[in-house]
């Protein structure tokens, strides 16, 4: 029997946030409010790099010290902006990737953990890829077009991380051609795939980060197991912390073969974030906790000396 509850960790994207909205729901936002209250720690874990993951908690009524797994794992950091993490790219690895992902005809980015125009480098806007376009108009202040992008590491700034983003297909050979090449060694893959929309986002982390390892330090620190650990999510770069977490929770919206993969492991599926499943499995998780509190304590001989 698995020991309760003490950190959940939950992705943003397809997760937490409906698919139309950029808004937590508030059913949502009182299961978030409740489970903190029950002692559970929440942390969340995206993609997204902390400045464009921050507003949406800060709307939702997290407080200041929520812990965020940002960059699939790269850098970790309070929503008050307090460092935890931080690792890098290494230079000439970045350099290299520039010239070696072109072929596969997808936009690639790389992220820097600075602020302002620059935060985010690509070649350019004008050729990206038309899925993301909104990703674009969302984060233009930060994007800054540097031809050619391996111009970018001129000044010797190391990226936190890089991503290439087009279709499907291309995506899935563009990773595969990476790793035949060695270079799954140098650079750590994350891939989050939308088929419906034939877009594939493959990040290109630093050497062994990934939302998993970073929970797992994270857990660490606060002297938890696996066990009494639950993650929440809806893609492949979520597998990693789905894999260590004693309790793994795949959104019914999910990848399609990570839904299988969840099924033939003995995952739980939660409802679509449509349905405010997040809400649905903190709600239960609380519940839980309650039945255990109220449970009598049973009396044990005493043994005589």
């Amino acid at each position: 029997m698995l020991p309760p509850v003490e950190l959940i960790a939950i992705d943003i994207d397809g997760t937490l946030l409906p698919s139309a909205g950029a808004e937590v729901t508030e059913r949502t936002r009182q299961a978030l409010e409740h489970t903190r209250e029950a002692g559970i720690e929440v942390v969340i874990a995206t993609g997204r790099r902390h400045r464009y993951a921050a507003p949406i908690l800060e709307l939702a009524g997290q407080p200041g010290e929520t812990t965020m797994i940002c960059s699939n794992g790269s850098v970790t950091r309070r929503l008050n902006g307090e460092p935890v993490d931080h690792f890098t790219l290494p230079l000439e690895t970045s350099r290299e990737l520039c010239g070696v992902l072109r072929p596969f005809g997808g936009t690639v980015v790389f992220t820097f953990d600075r602020e302002g125009p620059g935060e985010m480098v690509l070649e350019s806007m004008a050729a990206v890829h038309a899925q993301i376009q909104m990703w674009v108009e969302a984060n233009r202040e930060a994007l800054l077009e540097v031809s050619p992008l391996e111009r970018t590491f001129d000044d010797g700034s190391e990226p936190i991380q890089g991503m290439i983003c087009g279709n499907v297909e291309a995506m899935r050979e563009a990773e595969g051609w990476l790793r035949s090449q060695g270079y799954g060694a140098a650079v750590e893959m994350q891939r989050t795939e939308y088929p419906s929309r034939d877009l594939t986002i493959l990040d290109l982390l630093p050497p062994g980060c990934s939302k998993g390892q970073a929970l797992a330090r994270l857990a660490a620190r606060r002297g938890l197991a696996a066990g009494q650990v639950m993650a929440i999510g809806d893609n492949w770069n979520d597998l990693k912390m789905l894999e260590w977490a004693g309790r793994a929770v795949v959104m019914g919206n999910g990848a399609p073969d990570l839904l299988r993969h969840a099924g033939e492991h003995g995952w739980h599926v939660a409802p679509n974030n449509h349905e405010d499943g997040v809400a649905q499995v903190l709600e239960a998780v609380v519940a839980e906790r309650d039945d255990d509190d109220e449970r009598p304590v049973e009396k044990t001989a005493e043994v005589a000396t």
